[in-house]
């Protein structure tokens, strides 16, 4: 007479060796089940190694076929995360070097055609500069009305209300203020 077989006692090995490693990580029959389980944690990897969430699931793709084709040579399948990174991390590695330069060795620099209407950026930076300098010259009072009313976009009310005084206030003060900088030399390159 033969014993039955107990289809349980399989389920009781499981459950005793969980409680015995509670962190072992689960093994995967398949390596479609490890990618259901494991795919958004791979593609918050891959997303590291690149700026663009299309390169990314690109990225991840390929380093999952990569760990197919390699998945009857891997013995621990607890380490396959390891592998799989590892796979990331070389194809990201190889893409980084194999990029296209589009760069030319030639004889002169190619400077760019003048935009009409468009300034130099020097002479923006050197009208910047003459109209701070040119700010700093005024009184503190009609600086900071200035500043306030122009740099930080504020309105008439809204200065006033800032500096404490009444909105005609601001508007002379500002208008004196905008007469000494039409007035000021420097700022001539401007006109």
């Amino acid at each position: 007479m033969t014993a039955p077989v107990c289809t349980s006692a399989s389920d009781a090995a499981a459950v005793s060796a969980r409680q015995t490693r509670p962190y072992a990580r689960p093994s995967y029959p398949s390596f479609a089940s490890y990618v259901r389980a494991r795919q958004p944690v791979l593609l918050r990897t891959a997303r590291s190694l690149t700026a663009n969430p299309s390169d990314a699931e690109d990225l991840l793709q390929t380093a999952l076929a990569k760990t197919y084709v390699a998945w009857e040579r891997i013995e621990d399948h607890r380490a396959l995360d390891g592998y799989v990174r590892r796979a990331l991390l070389n194809t990201r590695t190889s893409q980084w070097r194999k990029r296209r330069v589009d760069e030319f060795v030639c004889d002169e620099m190619p400077e760019p055609e003048p935009v009409p209407g468009e300034d130099d950026p020097a002479e923006r930076q050197a009208l910047h500069d003459a109209m701070w300098r040119a700010i700093m010259k005024l009184p503190a009072r009609q600086r900071a009305m200035v500043v306030l009313r122009y740099y930080e976009d504020l309105s008439e009310v809204q200065t006033a209300e800032v500096l404490g005084v009444s909105v005609g206030t601001v508007k002379s003060a500002v208008s004196r203020a905008l007469g000494k900088l039409r007035e000021d030399p420097e700022l001539d390159l401007a006109r």
